[in-house]
């Protein structure tokens, strides 16, 4: 749920399990009061707030799928420990931002 409650997303990764050091996509599933929500902008951030550094790489948002999905590109964590991904959405005047926690 984003911080406001006003989205819902998840996601599927291309590895299961995530692997350290390894380029991956996610695809996002965005939606709003379970319908699913397109057209949306999404800006991705993240890094590891204990350690103070961000990601090796520019994750970035390259198609949009349909049905409020969502290919995310350029995903790699290259250390195991706490990971938080931050994803801001604008829907129309709509705007709001979830973070994604990951245990590696």
């Amino acid at each position: 749920m984003s911080d406001r409650g006003i989205f819902t997303v998840s996601f599927e990764s291309s590895l299961d399990p995530i692997e350290i050091n390894r380029m991956h996509s996610w695809t996002l599933f965005l939606t709003r009061d379970g319908a699913p929500v397109e057209g949306a902008e999404l800006i991705v951030a993240g890094g590891m707030p204990e350690h103070d550094h961000g990601m090796p790489t520019r994750p970035r948002v390259t198609a949009e799928l349909g049905a409020g999905r969502y290919l995310l590109e350029g995903m790699r964590f290259h250390m195991n420990g706490y990971w938080e991904v931050t994803i801001e959405i604008e829907s129309g005047p709509t705007r709001d931002r979830i973070i994604i926690q990951l245990n590696l």
